[in-house]
């Protein structure tokens, strides 16, 4: 080779590398300042599950940025970090596509807790026959809580009663519990699933009329592979029922568990309509459990409702909601929409420090376009018949006209229950799952 052409190959050789150092740069100039929003704006929790990356193992190839759906990670320093906390959503395919294994995926941070069920890789939790699947055991993910309801019922499978006894019992109808009901079909096994709503969904049967339901290509038992991204609730539900047409199991709405006790070596399941005895229990119901409440006098007047289903039906109204989550922000836009309505939200603390990006970007709009009232560090101190007082940052008492008040804070996990049951809940502070 020549001493001209050699040149060549170096010039071109070394404008690549520019270029890529310069992408590089780029990049993680963008994830420092990521970084950086989210300290200035207080929003470094992660909602619930989320990756740990251990930067000795880290080798900084960028797999994991690349297939996060959030955005919430970035290179920095040649070494993955989470940038972005409060947009995780717990995919968990950062972990999937890390080719060292340097990522793990955990529970809660050294400041903040979460209270998650005790539950084996087999889902059984610490009361053999008694299984978790889905958000109770923190998998709030639809396409993980199918996941989990088919491989616990594989469980369930090797463990099935006698002859005057069902092998399992199925509460809950959400995600995890319709894949567990269609699994346990599968396997031939005695089974009776009960809601004690009236309808498929679980937590998405609770979501404002036409919310996006983020979801991601699924295998359903009986179904096959089912490819779904980004879907209304509406449609979702249509497609839940359609699966009940075609593949028909036994279920009963407007059912509601009451106790599970001990029976015999098995457990007897109390509803509010019949008794049930059953060899196993799949509990694949929501964390909700009970609405979070806010103590305060008036809360218990009629125009106090804890969520969103129609925001036409407050059209024209006063509205005040309450809450910082993802379902506090998207009831408040939704009534937002409605004419001549006035919405005011409420929040506690000085930012949304555990929602999606895009709702938080959607709030800002609705403000600065007037349509919505935002009141950030702030708390409810009465509710009367016409009006709300709130305490805020720079009012010690703000009373604002109301008609209607939603609180959406949340629920409070069933842990009296689980108690009751023997299930022991732990308090996870970025604890791997397993």
């Amino acid at each position: 080779m020549s001493i001209f052409a050699a040149s060549i190959y170096l010039f071109l050789l070394a404008i690549i590398l520019c270029f890529y150092g310069y992408c590089h740069k780029r990049k993680e100039q963008k994830a420092l300042s990521s970084l950086e929003d989210a300290k200035t704006s207080g929003l470094l929790e992660p909602p619930s599950l989320h990756p740990a990356i251990d930067p000795s193992e880290c080798i900084g190839c960028g797999a994991c940025v690349l297939v996060c759906p959030e955005n919430s990670l970035g290179i920095v320093g040649n070494k993955a970090v989470l940038v972005a906390p409060a947009h995780c959503i717990g995919h968990g395919a950062c972990q999937a596509a890390c080719p060292v294994e340097s990522i793990q995926l955990v529970f809660g941070t050294e400041k903040r807790g979460m209270d998650i069920p005790m539950v084996s890789p087999s889902f059984e939790t610490n009361v053999p026959g008694i299984f978790i699947a889905g958000e109770l055991g923190g998998m709030g993910l639809i396409r993980k809580g199918i996941e989990q309801g088919k491989q616990a019922m594989g469980y369930i499978n090797k463990k099935r009663g006698g002859d005057d006894e069902l092998d399992v019992v199925i509460v809950g109808a959400g995600p995890a519990g319709i894949s567990a009901s269609l699994a346990a079909k599968q396997h031939g096994l005695r089974f009776v699933t009960i809601e004690q709503e009236d309808s498929f969904g679980g937590s998405v049967y609770h979501y404002p009329r036409n919310k996006i339901a983020m979801t991601a290509p699924m295998d359903l038992p009986l179904v096959g592979q089912v490819k779904m991204y980004e879907i209304s609730k509406e449609k979702l539900l249509e497609f839940w029922n359609q699966v009940l047409k075609d593949h028909p199991f036994d279920i009963h709405f407007q059912e509601r568990m009451e106790t599970v006790t001990p029976h015999d070596g098995s457990f007897k399941v109390t509803t509010s309509k019949q008794v049930y005895i059953t060899k196993n229990v799949l509990l694949s119901i929501g964390r909700r459990g009970t609405p979070r409440k806010l103590n305060a006098p008036g809360e218990d007047r009629s125009k106090v409702v804890y969520r969103l289903i129609d925001p036409e039906q407050y059209r024209g109204q006063k509205v005040l909601v309450v809450g910082g989550g993802d379902s506090a922000l998207e009831a408040a836009l939704a009534l937002a929409q409605e004419p001549e309505t006035t919405v005011t939200l409420s929040y506690r603390s000085p930012a949304f420090s555990r929602v999606k990006e895009k709702n938080r970007q959607r709030v800002q709009e609705a403000e600065s376009q007037g349509t919505l009232t935002v009141l950030l560090e702030s708390n409810v101190i009465y509710i009367g018949t016409e009006t709300v007082t709130l305490n805020t940052k720079s009012v010690e008492e703000l009373e604002i006209e109301n008609d209607i008040v939603i609180i959406c804070a949340g629920g409070v996990l069933p842990t009296p229950f689980l108690k009751e049951t023997g299930v022991m809940v732990e308090t996870h502070f970025g604890a791997v799952v397993h």
